[in-house]
């Protein structure tokens, strides 16, 4: 004859384990089968020590990992600000040259002065294609505010309406992204006054 306990009384019907399912349970935890309580208890308390050090160990991994990878994001970050600045020294290089040909007492005519800033204009934007930055074509094609910032409207009977007759400000994609949209003027219908 089995005896059978009451082990949940939670649901509408009581849940009954007899002894024998019990003893069957508690032989599935290795250490268990011996038949001194005060070993189980033992072997149980030493089973949950051993388990509360793993997830102890566990969880100082974890967050040793994070540390380790925002540390890694931040160089990564860095190391690409580092590039991007390198390159623009190239540029204020150019600048401070031109400017010390400007400032340097000589007569100096504004073609050269123009050529000069030409050329560090075409370094600046070869730079700038390094990166997948590219400047957008405005003038001419009807606005979009996606990728456009009306600040004017003008009447205009060259024009379409919708259409952008002047660009104030460079838009600028990097990649296919929108980087900087393009400041233009668009046109109006001519008022019929």
């Amino acid at each position: 004859m089995t005896k059978e306990r009451v082990i949940s009384t939670e649901s509408e019907e009581p849940v009954v384990e007899s002894t024998s399912e019990a003893k069957a349970r508690v032989e599935l935890i290795p250490g268990l089968s011996a038949a001194n309580p005060e070993e189980r208890i033992a072997a149980v308390e030493a089973e949950k020590a051993e388990i509360h050090d793993r997830m102890l160990r566990i969880a100082a991994d974890f967050d040793n990992w994070k540390k380790r990878a925002r540390k890694d994001q931040a160089d990564g970050e860095a190391r690409a600000k580092e590039s991007v600045l390198r390159d623009l020294l190239e540029i204020v290089d150019g600048l401070e040259r031109a400017t010390v040909l400007w400032t340097g007492g000589k007569e100096v005519d504004s073609t050269s002065v123009r050529a000069g800033v030409e050329l560090v204009l075409r370094q600046f934007l070869l730079k700038l294609a390094h990166y997948q930055v590219k400047p957008m074509q405005a003038e001419g094609l009807p606005f979009d505010p996606r990728i456009h910032e009306a600040v004017s409207q003008v009447p205009s009977a060259a024009a379409t309406p919708g259409a952008i007759v002047r660009e104030l400000q460079k838009g600028y994609l990097i990649g296919e992204k929108l980087l900087r949209p393009a400041m233009v003027v668009v046109a109006a219908a001519p008022s019929t006054a």
